[in-house]
């Protein structure tokens, strides 16, 4: 298996301003700068990213700048992030033009794969329809995705719909989107990572991996927490998967480069066993 690691941890995850007022420009982003963490990823060992969409829409007027990283660098960008509310039937035009433009993005700078969260939660909690509209949404991405050549996937994240592995399942049985689990979301949300691969082995087509200390939902570096990755890339193993491993963490009270060098130690010494 490749291993990569995301972006996210330098600056952390915001969001592009103009999603204020216009939903059609509501772009993921991580704050810090994308050249210092390709090449602190790189340091660390691995040789494969993932970055957000909003990052990509940066570099969309001077492509030759942020390919010029990656190439110094030997990383190959694996995987864009995006996503959307997808209940709001008012604004998912909109949503869906934001998703093809990041699909569009993701195809010009190489990536082979979009990344898909989202799904809201309303402020008086879910009604009925909401998880089919967001399958019916998720499904409608997916072909924009497959019309730039891109191979598409769901990433369950806590403050979504789907959160537990009810959830997940219900998703789906409603939609023929393909799964990347990420397995520290999937322990907070009450479920057993490497069961739920296991569960949904049938549609594994990326993966990311961090640790979370399940008493704070603190995330943390991989071995650093309360997760078994033992069993879960067990679990991986048994679904045929020989894919990219996407290494995630949020943040980290260090230098985002230490923790990335924490989980490669990690996972090295894991697949090596």
């Amino acid at each position: 298996m490749k291993v990569g690691y995301s972006t996210i941890t330098w600056g952390g995850v915001v969001g592009t301003a103009g999603g204020v007022t216009s939903v059609k420009d509501l772009f993921y982003q991580a704050h810090g700068n994308t050249e210092d963490a390709l090449r602190d990823i790189s340091a660390a060992g691995y040789t494969g990213t993932e970055i957000f969409d909003g990052n990509l829409l940066e570099h969309a007027d001077d492509p030759a700048r942020l390919l010029g990283w990656l190439s110094e660098t030997n990383i190959e960008l694996v995987s864009v992030y995006t996503g959307a509310n997808f209940i709001y039937g008012d604004i998912l035009a909109d949503e869906l033009h934001k998703i093809n433009r990041a699909a569009e993005l993701a195809a010009q700078f190489g990536a082979r794969r979009l990344v898909l969260g989202g799904g809201a939660q309303r402020s008086g909690g879910p009604r009925e329809g909401d998880l089919e509209a967001l399958a019916s949404g998720l499904d409608r991405a997916a072909e924009l995705a497959a019309a730039h050549g891109l191979e598409s996937s769901y990433h369950p994240h806590l403050g979504t719909l789907v959160e537990t592995p009810a959830a997940l399942a219900r998703l789906f049985e409603l939609s023929t989107i393909q799964f990347c689990p990420d397995v520290a979301h999937l322990a907070a949300g009450g479920g057993d990572p490497a069961q739920l691969i296991r569960q949904h082995s049938s549609r594994l087509a990326h993966v990311h991996l961090k640790d979370i200390e399940l008493a704070t939902t603190s995330f943390q570096p991989l071995g650093s927490g309360d997760l078994d990755f033992t069993d879960i890339l067990a679990a991986i193993r048994e679904a045929g998967y020989e894919d990219w491993l996407m290494v995630e963490l949020d943040s980290y009270a260090g230098h985002p480069r230490a923790a990335a060098e924490i989980s490669k130690r990690f996972l090295d010494n894991l697949l090596a066993a």
